[in-house]
């Protein structure tokens, strides 16, 4: 549990429990797991066992104050951990009374993050409905192929608002053009179609509930982070930017970009990245690369009164 967290798009965080399994490749160099190791646990891996936090009462106290000033707070569940993990160790009580905690909690606005969209529909709780006032659900899109694989799981389940955690982005992702498999799309057994996930549009279809509603963007940052091109962060807000739908660009993670072939002849080419010639990165750390792109920040974040609709 932390409150007033040092994550850029949220409030605070909240664990229900410690643990995961790494299921793709933006779960290469998991900060969590590497943490959860710091601390002398073993909660990482399919053989290992989730364990339950004992401290629920921070998002009670958070809840509290919220009703008393007037205002809402975002909630991140869970740093340490994904809420849609099928992992057998998760009781189903577990998962239960974090929907109870969620359903007592109506002025704050959770923030459920999964690398694991297909679990979603069958976890939710039996008033889930269209989706709870104050539930945001979302999917991690690292690449292009996470992207065409998870965003038709997470559009398929009814939900207030919905949005991408492209972090730590690792290639370029059309947004617009989400390859659909011929048992998604509208004529079933046609070739795949793609659609627009920020407008919910595809083939002459579309359906304004159904579409992403935030996206946040962000580098790589720890040991072994993997330097992110300008332009896929780029690309990312120039789509979001065509269809109206709110961008974070949360950090350049370790690498901060640089124009040309930066690093001099007589210099070491340890901690320099060349994508092309147009474009070199330098390993300078997470806190000194910083989050301007394109000399300013970018903090859109959606009303509340949007996800109502």
């Amino acid at each position: 549990m932390a409150e007033n967290s040092a994550i850029e798009w949220t409030d605070h965080t909240f664990n229900p429990w410690w643990g995961c399994t790494k299921v793709s490749p933006g779960c290469d160099h998991c900060y969590a797991d590497a943490l959860d190791r710091r601390a002398g646990g073993a909660h990482w891996g399919a053989r290992a066992p989730r364990r339950r936090t004992k401290d629920w009462s921070g998002p009670v106290k958070w809840n509290r104050r919220c009703e008393k000033l007037g205002i809402r707070e975002r909630v991140f569940c869970a740093s340490m951990a994904d809420v849609f993990d099928n992992h057998r160790s998760i009781l189903p009580d577990w998962r239960a009374n974090l929907w109870s905690l969620i359903a007592a909690t109506p002025h704050l606005d959770w923030l459920l993050l999964t690398k694991r969209p297909q679990n979603i529909a069958k976890m939710l709780p039996p008033t889930w409905g269209d989706g709870w006032p104050n539930v945001w659900l979302g999917t991690t899109v690292e690449n292009q192929t996470e992207a065409d694989r998870r965003i038709p799981h997470l559009l398929d389940t009814p939900a207030r608002a919905r949005f991408l955690s492209c972090e730590p982005l690792l290639g370029p992702v059309d947004l617009r053009r989400i390859v659909l498999k011929p048992s998604d799309a509208p004529d079933r057994g046609k070739p795949p179609v793609s659609m627009n996930a920020l407008s919910g549009w595809y083939g002459g279809y579309g359906d304004d509930a159904s579409r992403i509603d935030w996206v946040i963007c962000g580098g790589e940052s720890g040991p072994g982070a993997r330097p992110m091109h300008p332009d896929w962060a780029r690309s990312l807000r120039d789509q979001c930017t065509l269809d109206r739908v709110p961008f974070f660009f949360k950090q350049w993670g370790d690498w901060e970009p640089r124009r040309g072939f930066a690093c001099p002849d007589d210099l070491p080419r340890e901690g320099w990245h060349h994508f092309d010639p147009e474009c070199s990165m330098r390993r300078v750390g997470k806190k000194n690369a910083g989050r301007l792109l394109d000399g300013r920040e970018w903090n859109d974040v959606p009303d509340h009164e949007r996800t109502m609709r």
